[in-house]
C-alpha cells in the first residue's frame, strides 16, 4: 500500500462510511477498520498516509493505539477524531505526538486540509528517513582511516592538520579525503561536513 492512504479506524460503521467517502470524493485513498485492533493487525510499517483514529472505541481507544504504534517505532502520523474532547484529553493526545486533533461534527474542508497536511509530513518524514538510511549505508563503506579523515575534515581542520594528528603525510591524507568522498557521493567540502556530522559519536 505504497500509495497515501488514511486510515480511517472507527466503531461506528455509518461515520465510517461517511468518511470514507468524503476522502474520495476529495482524491484521497481511504481504507476503513472497525477498531483499533484490528488496525494493528493488518497494519504494515511500509504503508504510507495518515491515520484517522476515533477516540472513544470498544476495546482500545484512538489514544492507545496512537501510543501502541508510537511504542512499536511506527512514524504514521495520528488525526484524532472524536465527540468527547476535552483540554486534557487533547494535551494527553498532542503530547504522545498526534499531528491534530478534531472534534465531531468536523468541517469537511477542515478534515481534508489536515489529513492532506498529514500526508504531506508522512511522507517528508518518509524521504528523510530514506537519505538518513542510505548516508548510513555510504559511511559503513567508509575504512577506519578514511572515517578519521572524515571527522576532521567536518571538525574544520586542515589537510596537513589532520596529516599531523594522524602521523602520515599531507599527501596520504589526500588519497583517504579523495578515496572517502567518491565512496560518499560528495562533491565539495559542505557535503563532507553535512554527513561528517552524522557520524555517530566517537566516529
Amino acid at each position: 500500500m505504497a500509495e497515501p492512504t488514511v486510515f480511517v479506524v472507527d466503531d461506528d460503521a455509518g461515520i465510517r462510511d461517511a468518511l470514507s467517502l468524503l476522502i474520495s470524493l476529495r482524491g484521497l485513498r481511504a481504507q476503513v477498520f472497525a477498531s483499533a485492533e484490528d488496525f494493528l493487525a493488518t497494519y504494515q510499517p511500509q504503508w504510507r498516509g495518515c491515520l484517522l483514529a476515533d477516540l472513544q472505541m470498544p476495546g482500545m481507544s484512538g489514544l492507545e493505539l496512537q501510543a501502541e504504534l508510537k511504542a512499536r517505532g511506527h512514524t504514521l502520523p495520528v488525526v484524532v477524531l472524536t465527540a468527547h474532547g476535552d483540554v486534557a484529553t487533547t494535551r494527553a493526545a498532542l503530547k504522545n505526538g498526534a499531528l491534530d486533533f478534531l472534534e465531531k461534527p468536523v468541517d469537511d474542508a477542515v478534515l481534508i486540509d489536515v489529513l492532506g497536511n498529514a500526508i504531506r509530513v508522512d511522507a517528508e518524514r518518509h524521504t528523510a528517513e530514506q537519505a538518513r538510511s542510505a548516508t548510513a549505508e555510504r559511511l559503513a563503506r567508509l575504512t577506519p582511516r578514511e572515517r578519521d579523515v572524515l571527522r576532521l575534515l567536518a571538525r574544520g581542520q586542515q589537510l596537513r592538520e589532520i596529516a599531523q594528528q594522524l602521523d602520515i603525510s599531507p599527501r596520504t591524507v589526500e588519497v583517504y579525503k579523495a578515496r572517502m568522498m567518491e565512496k560518499l557521493g560528495c562533491r565539495t567540502l559542505a557535503d563532507v561536513v553535512r554527513i561528517g556530522a552524522e557520524l555517530p559519536a566517537g566516529g
